[in-house]
This record gives structure tokens, C-alpha cells and sequence, in this order.
């Protein structure tokens, strides 16, 4: 299977428009349809209707496998091209909005003191993205957070031959606002809160589709969606009523108006990893050598 024509293919599924896709690729759109047309062929199965533009039952399976498979390609050229390239005096760094600790930002300070040239960039990002931007080297490093039981790794997408590493382990608390009834409580039982209203802020809290998961229940009712990345626009939302979030709990402690509530119940964490290629070169391996040590 021709990964160029797999391509073409995953571009014309998502515009659903074979000009739009051309336009994207910068091919003609007759290139495009003889694209599409040689995929089908080689596969013996129609992959697109075209009026209008949609998968086919077929074509949407192909689809299931067309991402990883294409982004596995993207990052084995990225590792070589990092094996080949000289290091960089840049380094990019991204985070998930609750993914920096005070033994990175220490770290990254102490790399600064003996490359003072070195410039560094720093992006904050979704969770979803930072393993693909990382194995694609678009970032040097990610720093990532989640959910986990305590000790364990995150489960992170399978993209290639990425290290993580854990770099913090913290409480996880229920973020409600200091008059609710459940304020004071010493803890709180997830399985007790199946039918509570519920903030899904999926990029800053733990997403309620993972409470979901881990408690086996389709409860935990979305009162609202919140797709920031600030914890404080969050935070105003819980204050005022909207709902319930599940955040670590030092994110939480000392803010007015909320009462952090530990979670007692199932024994989970709220954990960071780093996630970098083994191939790195230059200063940007020695931070990532740097958190190793420093977290043992």
C-alpha cells in the first residue's frame, strides 16, 4: 500500500472535497482522483462516494488504521532525522496545562545556567497532541499529564520509540465550591458522585469520559463543556456553581471560594511524565538526562 496515495486519502476523508484536498496536498484535483482511484484499485474496494464526498463502511476501517500508520512513517523519519542532524541551539518544549512541576522548572533553569545561548520555547498543548509532536519531532520534549493508579505509567499512544518517564505524582482532589454540601467532607468516593453535575474541561481536568471508564459507570452528567487551558477560567466555573472537576490537588489548596476534596476512592493519581526520543542530541539530551537523575 502506497503510503502517498493513503495520504491523499486520509486528506480528501477529512475536507471531504477532493479540490479542497488537492489545494492542501498541492496537487491537481485529477491527480488527486487518480490517487484515490489507484488505491482502490490496489485494495479492490471503493473507498469514497463521491456525491457527496463520504467514507465508505470499507473506506472508514481503512481510516482506523491510515493515522497510526501514517503518523509511525512520520516518526521514523523524524528519528533518523535526529540521528543525521547536528543539535540544535533551540530546544522546544510542550505541555499539557497542568504538566509543569517545580523539578522541570529547576531542571530546565539549571540547563539555562550552562547553555545561556540556548533558546527555549515552551507550548502549551492538549494532551492528545504532545506524544504525535514529540515522535514527529516537532517538539523536543513533552511533558504530559493523566490520570493513573499510583505507580504507574500513563497510557499513551503506541507512535514509535519514545521514552517516558515520570517526573511528579500528586493527589487527586474534587474541585467544588466551599458552600457545597460535600465541602467538608474528609473524602470522596468517586462511585458517589455518578450522579453529581460535572465540569468536562477534557485539556485541564481529568476528563469525565476516563471517570467513566475507571468507575465502569455511564453517570458523571456534563453541567458544561470548558475547552480552555487556564485552570483559573476553570476554577471560576466551579466557584460559580456550574459544576464538579477531579484536578490534583495542589492545583486546588489555597484557592478562594473552593474546597479541595481528596479522592478516596478508587486509588488514583494524578501523575506527569516527560516523553522524548532516545536519539536526542545536544542540550536538549542532557535535560532530558537531567530529569532522570533528579527523579531517580
Amino acid at each position: 500500500m502506497d503510503p502517498h496515495l493513503l495520504r491523499t486519502f486520509v486528506t480528501v476523508s477529512r475536507c471531504g472535497s477532493f479540490s479542497q484536498a488537492a489545494r492542501e496536498l498541492g496537487y491537481t484535483q485529477s491527480a488527486v482522483s487518480q490517487h484515490i482511484a489507484a488505491l482502490e484499485n490496489d485494495l479492490g474496494a471503493i473507498l469514497l462516494l463521491r456525491r457527496p464526498v463520504t467514507a465508505t463502511n470499507v473506506g472508514v476501517r481503512l481510516l482506523e488504521h491510515a493515522g497510526p500508520l501514517l503518523l509511525r512513517l512520520d516518526a521514523a523519519r523524524a528519528d533518523i532525522a535526529r540521528l543525521t542532524a547536528a543539535p540544535a541551539a533551540r530546544i522546544v518544549i510542550g505541555v499539557s496545562p497542568l504538566a509543569l512541576s517545580s523539578l522541570f522548572t529547576r531542571t530546565l533553569a539549571d540547563l539555562r545556567q550552562t547553555h545561556p545561548r540556548l533558546e527555549v520555547k515552551v507550548r502549551v498543548l492538549g494532551r492528545e497532541d504532545i506524544p504525535r509532536e514529540v515522535a514527529t519531532s516537532i517538539l523536543d520534549l513533552g511533558l504530559i499529564d493523566g490520570m493513573a493508579a499510583p505507580n504507574d505509567p500513563l497510557h499513551l499512544p503506541d507512535i514509535g520509540p519514545l521514552t517516558a518517564m515520570a517526573v511528579a505524582q500528586q493527589p487527586l482532589a474534587v474541585a467544588l465550591p466551599t458552600q457545597h454540601p460535600l465541602s467538608r467532607r474528609a473524602g470522596l468516593r468517586l462511585v458517589d458522585l455518578t450522579d453529581a453535575r460535572w465540569i468536562d474541561a477534557p485539556g485541564t481536568a481529568i476528563s469525565l469520559s476516563q471517570l467513566r471508564t475507571v468507575s465502569g459507570s455511564d453517570g458523571y452528567r456534563t453541567s458544561l463543556r470548558y475547552e480552555g487551558t487556564d485552570i483559573r477560567g476553570l476554577i471560576a466555573l466551579v466557584t460559580a456553581g456550574h459544576g464538579l472537576a477531579l484536578l490534583p490537588q495542589q492545583s486546588i489548596d489555597g484557592m478562594p471560594g473552593i474546597s479541595a476534596v481528596p479522592l478516596a476512592a478508587p486509588r488514583l493519581v494524578h501523575r506527569t511524565e516527560a516523553l522524548y526520543s532516545s536519539t536526542l542530541d545536544g542540550p536538549q539530551a542532557l535535560l532530558a538526562a537531567a530529569l532522570t537523575a533528579a527523579t531517580g
